[in-house]
């Protein structure tokens, strides 16, 4: 297998752009279409490229984002009044489409226990129209495969699915292993275009009003019924905290090396508060 490089950018750009259209894919995803006058120099490496969303207050007129050069851009964030600094969320590029300069990014809609709609990006995501502006900071690629790896062993809940589906999209077709992938509803699993050598594993909740299961604790009972076939294999683990961080630790029981696995907790579960 040929050398997956994690590139993160040495100066990392910021990309100023507005919002095209948008549509609902699946039951929990959500898909906002943005474009701007230089997304179409956007530096797409594929797998799972992400990047960090800026987007504008709902009481503001205008974006308001840090000013910063090189790397250094969180201090400035900070410093911006709190009434005033946009609100900032993680996403993986979900398609990019240079001809027309146009990035996809899926938002999953996650319900409370009335359901109501959670997370300020997603309620930004479902109410947010052509025109809107937001902007964009790159950050390059998580995925670390290295060259030698025997198999590669992937795992996610639904927030890691944009990113599942651009690896196994980049893989090189000679790749085996297994995704394991958790989703919602079955209406949320999809065709992944993965090379003929990887399983796909949909494990489905099937999640309904009021439902309190916590989100990758059935990707991760599934993962720990596997075993790697052996040291030289690459695990990578993302989603819920408890996901990423239990994924890791069987891996590394199984045999795995810990510079053989990637995990990243992109968010972490609260549960509802209970009425008084």
């Amino acid at each position: 297998m040929a050398k997956i490089p994690r590139l993160m950018p040495q100066h990392p750009r910021m990309f100023r752009a507005e919002v095209v259209r948008t549509e609902r894919v699946s039951p929990s995803v959500h898909r906002v279409t943005v474009t701007g006058p230089d997304l179409a120099e956007f530096p797409w490496q594929g797998y799972d490229h992400w990047f960090r969303l800026f987007l504008q207050l709902p009481h503001q007129h205008r974006l308001r984002l840090p000013e910063f050069t090189g790397t250094r851009w969180w201090q400035p964030y900070l410093a911006i009044p709190e009434a005033e600094r946009p609100h900032c969320a993680n996403y993986t590029v979900a398609g990019f489409r240079p001809g027309t300069a146009e990035i996809d990014i899926d938002f999953v809609v996650h319900l409370g226990p009335t359901g109501e709609r959670e997370g300020g990006a997603a309620i930004w995501a479902c109410r947010t129209r052509p025109g809107d502006g937001l902007a964009l900071l790159d950050q390059g690629v998580l995925f670390d495969c290295p060259r030698d790896a025997s198999e590669v062993l992937i795992a996610a809940d639904e927030t890691g699915l944009p990113a599942t589906t651009g690896i196994l999209r980049s893989l090189p077709r000679d790749t085996v292993g297994r995704l394991i992938q958790e989703v919602p509803t079955a209406g949320d699993v999809r065709d992944l275009d993965a090379p003929a050598g990887l399983t796909v594993t949909w494990v489905v909740r099937e999640v309904r009003e009021g439902d309190t299961s916590v989100p990758g604790t059935a990707a991760l009972g599934e993962l720990r019924r596997h075993t790697p076939a052996d040291a030289a294999g690459y695990g990578f683990v993302v989603g819920e905290s408890a996901l990423a961080t239990g994924g890791r630790r069987h891996l590394r029981r199984a045999g795995l090396p810990k510079d053989r696995i990637t995990f990243s907790g992109f968010w972490k579960y609260e549960a509802p508060q209970a009425a008084a």
